[in-house]
């Protein structure tokens, strides 16, 4: 598992001071930002010029509500990994270690020159089987 933190701003927040929807999943990409530069591959795969890593389903689930100001623990694992794909799970811990949400997010390996599915590289696969969850 891996684990970083967060900050809900004002402005991810409504105006009733709870978090917008969206902003789980900016606060969920920035982990996954987290996660893949911690690989330390040989690979830049925010940049790469022969394969990108899109999102093709999202989803989360709102636990307890998340507030402005609140710091949030988020905890990373891989819960899903294939020769092409991987998904991500994302679980929301408020201070008391209460979870407030949970986000997936599922990635495919595409080349990026002809946008057709492709195998991770073995330097990902290898970096992220070791934050599976089984």
């Amino acid at each position: 598992m891996f684990n970083t933190e967060c900050k809900v701003n004002f402005f991810d927040a409504d105006p009733a001071g709870i978090i917008f929807y969206a902003s789980l999943f900016k606060f969920s990409h920035a982990a996954y930002e987290d996660i893949l530069k911690s690989l330390k591959t040989e690979r830049d795969y925010f940049f790469d010029s022969e394969l990108v890593l899109p999102i093709v389903h999202a989803e989360a689930d709102y636990l307890k509500p998340i507030k402005a100001g609140d710091i949030l623990d988020v905890n990373v694992h891989v819960s899903r990994l294939l020769k092409s794909s991987f998904e991500l799970t994302y679980t929301f811990e408020l201070p008391d270690r209460s979870i407030a949400a949970i986000a997936k997010t599922v990635h495919v390996a595409v080349s990026k020159n002809s946008f057709t599915k492709a195998y991770l590289p073995e330097d990902l696969y290898s970096g992220l089987s070791k934050h599976s969850a089984g």
